[in-house]
């Protein structure tokens, strides 16, 4: 699988405008990525590797109003990190409108200056304790008299199945990218996890 970057589409949401019917949610983009304090070190262990990640977000479970297939709350605060990164123009549009709704600017999109090949490496050998968290989650909150919890039990049941079928893939194509800077090519072998 190659690697999509959804970079480009970042900085050109910081020149344009939001994709339509994302309006509602993002008034207009700014830079205010690059003025975010740095996160990197509270993030949230739960996200899956890649530019965008959650660390100290706010606890409203906004998220998944604009972005269901890549936002997730966790059980112990109910903060949200990204169980899937995007991988087309729209998806990068909704992770950016659910990071902009965090009044604690929690969200950060720098995860390419940060991971490298190894610790995507060491965060594939313990997915299994994600894992274990996604299927805790979905058993709990999908029996939960609140809807909201329900709702969230699918996000939790989608990134457990995105552990077991995709997910590798993904992360392969995404080493290839950190340590070549550009996606492999179709004749290119990916490397192992």
């Amino acid at each position: 699988m190659t690697y999509w970057d959804p970079m480009p589409t970042v900085r050109a949401c910081v020149e344009g405008e939001p994709l339509p019917g994302l309006a509602e949610w993002v008034p207009a983009y700014d830079d205010s990525w690059s003025r975010w304090p740095d996160t990197w070190q509270e993030r949230n262990w739960r996200n899956v590797p890649g530019p965008f990640y959650g660390a100290t977000t706010d606890t409203c479970w906004v998220g998944r109003g604009v972005a269901p297939d890549h936002i997730l709350y966790d059980d112990e605060f109910g903060q949200e990190f990204v169980y899937r990164q995007p991988r087309t123009p729209e998806e990068t549009h909704r992770v950016m409108a659910a990071a902009w709704q965090d009044p604690m600017q929690g969200f950060q999109c720098d995860g390419d200056e940060r991971w490298t090949p190894e610790l995507v490496r060491d965060w594939w050998r313990e997915r299994g304790r994600v894992r274990e968290f996604a299927v805790a989650l979905d058993r709990s909150w999908s029996v939960s008299s609140q809807a909201d919890k329900r709702e969230a039990a699918a996000g939790a049941r989608a990134y457990a199945a995105y552990i077991d079928e995709g997910l590798a893939d993904h992360l392969r194509g995404y080493v290839f990218w950190l340590a070549e800077g550009r996606p492999a090519r179709g004749s290119e072998t990916l490397p192992t996890l």
